[in-house]
């Protein structure tokens, strides 16, 4: 049998993920669940990680290094944020050790990016940047990281020299939910990735129309009998054809696009890209964070190598 090496561990808001990983980053054991950060808030970080840990039975001096949530201000230790531009291979040096514990337990630091006319950060997502560009070396790259909230990095060579934040998922939750557009899509069980592309496509070109766009899902169910598959197509691509054109407005010329998600938003994403003509290549958002934690692992615990070929 395989020695595992470390735990890996990306704790998120509402979610769990945990694996046991050998010397070569393989996982031999895996775990997730929905005691995010604010649930472990209430029931404890602490408890709930050795749950897991009896659950797979780690040893007991197997070191664990997390990313995400747990190192927030509301987390289980503050891990605070490296300042850009910041080294990517450098984020494993700001690990904060977790005090009063047995286990040697490290949770990675989050991005900062501390300009007064676009202050933004990241915590989670640096540890699948770093797994994402594990791959590649040198030249300019710019990374999609969709999700809640969609993070589109701009990278030269091993440096992070910026980010953005947007909004998106969040506001389509939102819009669909709680605004006079939640009648539209109403009922909705699917994205129709026709209807996605055209509203993406027409959005990238005029950005600056985007709440006239969003309101033309209502418009044409009241006017055309738009069925709410197809406003809710409309709106999805709108909302993600306006944070296309603001993430790339900023790119390099000739920066790669990578991105890095899975399931629905990696197909929605790559349709989107596709149609706009972008080229990208994607990457697994699980074996981003995966091979990320194993990177910055293998930099704090060397001797996790040792028996590598």
């Amino acid at each position: 049998m395989t020695e595992p090496a470390f735990i890996a561990v990306d704790w998120g808001t509402s979610s769990f993920r945990l694996w046991m990983l050998d010397r070569d980053g393989k996982p031999l054991a895996e775990r997730r669940s929905g005691e995010g950060m604010t649930t472990a808030a209430s029931s404890g970080f602490a408890a709930i990680l050795q749950s897991h840990l009896d659950a797979i039975a780690a040893p007991a001096d197997l070191p664990v290094l997390i990313c995400g949530m747990a190192g927030a201000r509301q987390g289980w230790i503050e891990a605070g944020y490296i300042d850009l531009p910041a080294s990517v291979s450098g984020i494993a040096a700001g690990a904060v050790r977790i005090a009063g514990e047995s286990r040697d337990i490290r949770i990675l630091p989050g991005l900062a990016q501390r300009r007064a006319a676009d202050p933004d950060v990241i915590r989670g997502e640096e540890t699948q940047l770093l797994g994402a560009l594990s791959a590649f070396s040198g030249g300019d790259h710019v990374v999609c990281m969709p999700g809640t909230h969609s993070k589109w990095v701009h990278v030269s060579g091993d440096t992070v020299d910026g980010f953005s934040t947007f909004m998106t998922g969040e506001l389509f939750d939102v819009i669909t939910r709680h605004s006079i557009l939640s009648h539209a899509v109403a009922g909705s069980e699917t994205i129709d990735d026709a209807g996605f592309a055209d509203a993406a496509v027409d959005a990238y070109a005029a950005p600056a129309m985007v709440t006239n766009l969003l309101f033309r899902a209502r418009a044409g169910q009241l006017l055309h009998g738009l069925s709410a598959d197809a406003a809710k197509s409309q709106l999805s691509g709108t909302l993600i054809g306006v944070e296309i054109a603001g993430a790339l407005s900023h790119a390099k010329k000739g920066a790669v696009v990578r991105l890095v998600a899975s399931g629905r938003l990696q197909h929605l994403y790559e349709t989107a890209f596709r149609r706009l003509a972008i080229d990208f290549t994607t990457i697994d958002a699980d074996d981003a964070v995966r091979k990320g934690l194993f990177a910055a692992a293998r930099t704090i615990w060397p001797l996790t190598q040792e028996t590598q070929a």
